[in-house]
């Protein structure tokens, strides 16, 4: 099969011939119809994550919001047959451990990170291996196309169990999200979703009008004005939750300084090799207005059917945030372009 490996830090992607994995025997392979870019992506590029002993290896395919359909099963699947049309969470749980039992699989101790740990090469291929097929594997409905779907198994995800299962977000609340990329676009559309005023902030002029189209109710240009004050000024006192969807010591800071009273942040954005995994934070002010700091990672794989039944229901609409579609060959060029925020919404693989 085809594959994109990375083969040196933040150089280009080498395509070429892999073997195509064969299927644990409680595994699945799947057939890659779709698979996000995503900035965690990026990140792995680039090396980062050794601070955390995070840090993907070498000769390695990176990608983690595949799509497609199952091309083969090992004997001990019972849920999907060849064929099945699916989406794959990046989380992959062990399906067998307290945490996956009590529908906490997100954060499985003995699970793996796809297209991130050597135990789980990823989807930036024309064909990915699932472990635990029968836990990690979610139906995707017929009639929703696998290009909308792709970004699911990261960025839907990781947005709706920050808003709806961490920070619990209701109807009529005050939602900042600080970075309009994919995982941002996500959140804003959720928010709306779900109820509440969702107010992005980001420095660029065209992903805040990708914003205000898929729910944003009042838009920030952090380049032109102090996203605390102008948040503050729009929510009548700040924000009853705040995300940051970046990752950045700034953009950490602003979203729980945006914070009204008992107020929640949520950290989604995965740090740069500027911070490396350490931010600075108003701890006193913290206290002294009870704020409310929440880490929040991807989404328990037994979350999907609220999630994708939100989609097929019409109520969600990820296709509306995709913005440019391409080739293996042309994967190196969209990182590439990550490094300098030169790109807009959700980019889609088609291997």
């Amino acid at each position: 099969m085809r594959a994109a490996v990375l083969r040196e830090y933040g150089e280009p992607l080498d395509v070429t011939e892999r073997p195509a994995p064969d299927p644990a025997p409680d595994g699945a392979v799947v057939e890659v119809e779709a698979c996000g870019i995503c900035r965690s992506d990026w990140h792995a590029w680039q090396g980062h994550g050794e601070w955390a002993d995070d840090q993907v290896p070498l000769d390695y395919v990176l990608g983690h919001e595949p799509a497609g359909r199952v091309r083969a099963t090992g004997p001990r699947v019972e849920r999907f047959r060849e064929g099945d049309r699916v989406v794959v969470p990046f989380n992959l749980g062990c399906g067998a451990c307290q945490s996956c039992h009590t529908g906490h699989g997100n954060t499985c101790t003995d699970g793996t990170a796809l297209g991130f740990e050597s135990a789980a090469p990823g989807a930036f291929a024309e064909q990915v291996a699932v472990p635990s097929a029968d836990y990690n594997l979610q139906p995707v409905p017929e009639g929703l196309p696998f290009r909308d779907v792709a970004a699911v198994g990261c960025r839907y995800m990781t947005a709706f169990h920050a808003l709806a299962d961490r920070a619990a977000v209701g109807g009529g609340d005050w939602v900042a999200v600080h970075g309009c990329g994919g995982v941002g676009l996500s959140t804003v559309q959720i928010a709306d979703a779900l109820g509440a005023r969702p107010v992005a902030v980001d420095v660029s002029s065209d992903a805040l009008s990708l914003a205000a189209e898929v729910g944003a109710a009042v838009t920030v240009d952090a380049s032109e004005r102090d996203p605390v004050v102008a948040i503050d000024d729009a929510t009548d006192g700040g924000a009853d939750v705040s995300v940051d969807a970046l990752g950045r010591a700034e953009t950490a800071r602003n979203s729980v300084r945006c914070l009204r009273e008992r107020g929640t942040h949520v950290q989604v954005g995965l740090t740069t090799d500027a911070e490396q995994g350490e931010v600075p934070l108003p701890t006193d002010w913290m206290t002294r207005w009870e704020v409310d700091w929440l880490g929040s990672r991807g989404m328990p794989p037994t979350r999907f059917p609220e999630l994708l039944g939100m989609v097929e229901s019409g109520r969600l609409d990820p296709g509306a945030l995709v913005g440019r579609e391409v080739s293996l060959d042309e994967v190196s060029d969209r990182l590439a372009a990550m490094t300098d925020y030169d790109t807009a919404g959700v980019e889609v693989l088609r291997p």
